[in-house]
């Protein structure tokens, strides 16, 4: 793999489910998991329909977010066991927690409660009513821990400037290849579900990447098809958009949403990638 131009449709399509987020709760949707409990059975069930990565966030028991280690323990161990070979991503998201240390406390999980992935956001943004701040110095630590750690970051992108911290990742050593970024398209204020920003970021991403392409709010459907198009994979769930319909007359489900780009793919010709499938892609160790 020398670039990061778009997948020709023979290329197995990445599914990357993100179940929860940091923003749903009960009151916005019935259908958001939270508990650890409620979490794996989702997840489990969408990874049957054809998801092979989850990009997991925690929640407390009041449902609230947390960075407990302890809770993405118990959802990682029973996700081992119910689906041995999907990739699992824990967030060290910046949008509540600043602290280094509290981002990072997933990262030392041992054994086969250590994630696979872990996301690694590369530049700070204005969300429509928040900031995540991700100091270049915090973004730095968080490299060197997951590369400490044998854990492959999930780059996200919100901008094209990020694409370019990237790239001073790989020269300080902190990025190896092959390299997997979310682009994140729609949040008010980075960039945007257009085929012109999309072209300026991918058409700068490094050699070795593969992409996966997800939309915020009523964005989500116009960038997932774009991902099914033209990406290496999509991202998909109700951390990003709550609602099945543009007109948001009816509350989603995770699990509608996999069957959503799965149909699509079905309808291109394109295979979907199995949880092994994208190991291999993303020279992650096989399990079992």
């Amino acid at each position: 793999m020398s670039s990061p131009s778009a997948a020709d449709h023979s290329t197995p399509l990445i599914i990357n489910l993100a179940p929860t987020g940091m923003v749903p709760t009960r009151a916005m949707s019935p259908h958001v998991p939270l508990a650890p409990e409620e979490v794996v059975e989702d997840v489990t069930r969408c990874a049957a329909l054809g998801a092979a990565m989850v990009h997991l966030h925690a929640r407390a028991p009041d449902g609230t977010p947390t960075e407990d280690p302890a809770i993405y323990g118990r959802m990682i161990g029973a996700l081992r066991a119910a689906a041995p070979d999907l990739v699992v991503v824990t967030s060290t998201s910046g949008r509540l927690v600043r602290e280094v240390e509290k981002r990072a406390a997933s990262l030392f999980l041992e054994g086969d409660l250590r994630p696979d992935m872990a996301s690694l956001t590369l530049g700070s943004m204005n969300f429509a009513t928040t900031a995540s701040v991700n100091e270049p110095q915090t973004i730095i630590r968080l490299a060197q821990l997951m590369q400490e750690r044998g854990i492959k970051p999930e780059l996200e992108v919100f901008d094209l400037g990020m694409v370019n911290f990237a790239k001073i990742l790989i020269d300080k050593g902190l990025l190896e290849p092959p390299y997997y970024f979310n682009i994140l398209l729609g949040n008010p204020g980075t960039a945007q579900a257009t085929l012109m920003h999309l072209a300026a970021i991918v058409a700068d991403l490094p050699p070795q990447s593969y992409w996966s392409l997800a939309g915020l709010g009523r964005f989500q459907a116009r960038a997932t098809a774009l991902g099914v198009v033209m990406g290496h994979g999509v991202r998909i769930g109700l951390e990003d958009n709550l609602w099945l319909d543009q007109e948001r007359t009816v509350l989603a489900t995770n699990a509608q949403y996999v069957q959503r780009i799965v149909a699509q793919a079905q309808a291109m010709g394109r295979p979907v990638a199995t949880p092994r499938a994208v190991r291999t892609m993303l020279g992650l160790a096989q399990r079992g």
